[in-house]
């Protein structure tokens, strides 16, 4: 019998004695203090087999089995299938989780020390990939690098034309006359073949991120919220940066790969006000409402910073350095994205700002984007797909007035 069950027995013996009517003063203090003991003596015992079990417990799940006395052999556990009494598979234990090992890893980055051998036997990841295996819970906190994407795709006209169909364009609009009295007008027609005509095709953006099973079985919580996003992240850049420099093979055809109207190409030798006189200038007045440029962030500061003879900013006059940039030039609002090069980065000859209205540009999307999530039956790799049919092109270029750089450096 053991201690426990002894206990149990004193105690029920104790209170069919305490149930007895000619019970004396001091005896009932006497069995008080026993109870007291014993149940002092009972709480220790019920914690420390406690304690047995959940080391018990770790040693299993770690793969140490133990015989009946409860010491470890050194027979190891791989994994428990269901048997027939119906138990399913138990979870085992994260061990990248445990503190011993984020110890192990801590050692490992600060002062090059080897990870164990028992963290090393299940690694996933080849050697000249990986020299550790990053924590679970330093895993689920990445830290991506950020990227600016989606002031673009917002601004465009969407569309979703079938490809292949011809629409028209009219590049002539109809004039009124002012006429005597009962006297009619020339009938004006509009004509197909002498209006412009615009096809959009069959363009395919596809993403995919393959994740191999180990890793996918080990480290898909962290990154199950990060690849989709990612991808959709990464189909939004190829977009944008198709809309504003695309070749129009294969892909969208950009803005600054179409032939501006007469008159409205300004060379720059080095950025100056009168860049941007001459830009306002060149635009048409019908086209003034809607129209917004769009540079790098370099280049807009260049302009934002640009000084009178005195040597003050003629961009911001009435506050003092306190004041915070506004994205805006000569009153017009700037679009300051990452898909052009600086003006001190770009080639000769080539365009690094631009004035144009963003609707006059259409995004035709045949089949939306959509994500896909299969198994490489050959690999055993778990891939994640995006994919859309996409095509754009400038509908108006009446509203495009580009910046060209006219010499380097």
């Amino acid at each position: 019998m053991g201690r426990l069950q002894e206990i149990e027995q004193r105690l029920a013996e104790i209170r069919t004695e305490l149930n007895t009517p000619d019970i004396t003063a001091e005896r009932l203090t006497a069995l008080e203090t026993e109870v007291n003991n014993l149940q002092e003596e009972r709480t220790a015992l019920i914690e420390q087999q406690e304690r047995r079990t959940n080391l018990l417990n770790q040693l299993a799940t770690r793969g140490a089995v133990v015989d009946q006395n409860g010491n470890p052999t050194p027979a190891r556990v791989v994994r428990s299938f269901e048997g027939a009494d119906g138990a399913g598979e138990q979870e085992p234990e994260d061990k990248y989780a445990t503190m011993e090992y984020r110890r192990a890893f801590m050692n490992y980055v600060i002062r090059g020390a080897e990870i164990p051998a028992e963290y090393r036997a299940n690694a996933v990841s080849k050697t000249t990939d990986v020299g550790a295996v990053i924590p679970t819970n330093v895993l689920n906190q990445i830290v991506q690098k950020l990227e600016s994407t989606g002031m673009i795709l917002a601004l465009v006209t969407r569309t979703a034309y079938k490809g292949g169909v011809s629409i028209p364009v009219s590049t002539v609009k109809p004039t009124a006359t002012w006429v005597a009295e009962g006297a009619g007008s020339d009938k004006q027609k509009h004509d197909a073949k002498k209006d412009g005509m615009i096809t959009f095709a069959y363009h395919k953006l596809r993403c995919a991120v393959a994740v191999s099973l180990e890793v996918d079985t080990m480290a898909m919580p962290a990154f199950e919220s990060l690849i989709i996003n990612n991808i959709v992240e990464a189909m939004t850049k190829a977009l944008e940066q198709a809309i504003i420099s695309g070749s129009g093979t294969g892909q969208p055809k950009g803005i600054i790969t179409e032939t501006p109207v007469t008159d409205q190409a300004i060379d720059v030798k080095a950025q100056a006000y009168a860049d941007l006189i001459a830009a306002e200038a060149a635009l048409p007045i019908a086209y003034e409402k809607g129209a917004q440029w769009c540079m790098s962030k370099k280049t807009f500061m260049g302009y934002y910073g640009l000084t009178d003879t005195n040597g003050q900013p003629i961009g911001r006059v009435n506050y003092g350095i306190a004041g915070k940039p506004e994205y805006t030039l000569l009153g017009r609002p700037v679009v300051v994205c990452d898909y052009l090069p600086s003006f001190a980065a770009q080639t000769t000859g080539k365009v690094f700002a631009f004035l144009f209205n963003f609707k006059d540009y259409v995004l035709n999307t045949n089949y939306a984007m959509g994500v896909k999530k299969y198994e490489d039956n050959d690999t055993d790799d778990m891939v994640t797909k995006g994919i859309m049919l996409a095509d754009g092109k400038v509908v108006d270029k009446n509203s495009l007035v580009v910046l060209k750089k006219l010499v380097s450096g």
